[in-house]
């Protein structure tokens, strides 16, 4: 048995094996040995009575290495059972470009706090607010929204106004998502008639796709202030984009039938698209019930 230890050059010659065995190292053989080693000169040389092995290596850790009787090389190495893997990381590619909403948070409260201290001035508004993306390289619109999403949260409807007034006439921020803030935000403003005409520029830019939230919005702002017969205008475009109307949009504009004296007409709208089930809330439980029943017991 020879024993190879740390920083040596081992030298393995006239290795006898047995006629009668006729055993040579294969090269498999010599992979294993030198498994954990850094190779850097190897010579094999194989004859009918001996082989005879010249390998200089460099050790990474202790190994032991010996021959045993049948003439297999045997390693015991701990650097062989630790085999380190490197897997390359994925690599994502994105066919679109994705903004950078780092310190957006600020950025909108900042918008919030230079807008709520402003008069209610249209030229002083808008000359802060694009003072405000003066050195921004491009148009804040994360920032802006979350900016909208705030001043809705705490009811400022005129700056909700005024703000997304501005984004829009900067080309930025027309979404489905903007114009129902400002729809709301006319709705609480008393400005129907400034709602009315966003709705006619939505209809005439965005025929067919228009959300059914749009279309819920400005029924519920026109059922607000008891215009019955601009309810019944909504609801028929609604039924000529293909829209389903939701079950608050199908009360509403039964009821306006109902207001009008157009009973038949009430009763149709509330079959061709009212639930035939509701969940209610009994004794702490949310229960399925028929909503004609519910219907009964409320009449």
């Amino acid at each position: 048995m020879m024993i190879c230890r740390n920083s040596f050059c081992c030298q393995f010659s006239s290795l006898s094996l047995g006629t009668s065995q006729s055993h040579q190292v294969k090269k498999t053989e010599v992979e294993v040995l030198l498994m954990g080693f850094k190779l850097s000169n190897c010579t094999l040389f194989t004859t009918t009575s001996s082989t005879i092995l010249t390998t200089k290596a460099t050790m990474n850790s202790q190994v032991k290495c010996s021959v045993n009787q049948s003439g297999q090389l045997i390693t015991n190495s701990k650097a062989v059972e630790r085999k380190m893997i490197n897997k390359a990381g994925k690599r994502e590619h994105h066919l679109w470009k994705r903004r950078d909403s780092a310190g957006s948070g600020q950025k909108a409260l900042n918008l919030v706090r230079i807008v709520s201290g402003l008069p209610n001035e249209k030229e002083s508004v808008y000359g802060a607010l694009d003072k405000w993306t003066a050195w921004e390289t491009e148009f804040p619109l994360i920032a802006a929204a979350k900016a909208l999403r705030i001043l809705r949260k705490r009811s400022q409807w005129k700056r909700v106004i005024q703000v997304a007034k501005w984004m829009l006439s900067k080309g930025q921020g027309a979404t489905m998502g903007t114009y129902d803030t400002l729809l709301l935000a006319f709705d609480m403003d008393q400005r129907v008639d400034e709602a009315e005409s966003l709705w006619n520029m939505i209809l005439h830019v965005h025929t067919r796709s228009i959300s059914k939230r749009l279309f819920s919005r400005m029924i519920s702002l026109y059922d607000h202030h008891n215009i019955q017969d601009k309810i019944i205008e909504v609801f028929a475009d609604m039924e000529e984009l293909g829209v389903k109307p939701d079950q608050d949009t199908v009360r509403r504009v039964a009821r306006a039938f109902q207001k009008l004296g157009q009973e038949e007409k009430q009763m149709l709208v509330l079959k061709r698209y009212q639930s035939k089930w509701k969940y209610v809330h009994f004794k702490g439980e949310r229960v399925r019930v028929r909503t004609d029943v519910c219907d009964e017991d409320n009449a």
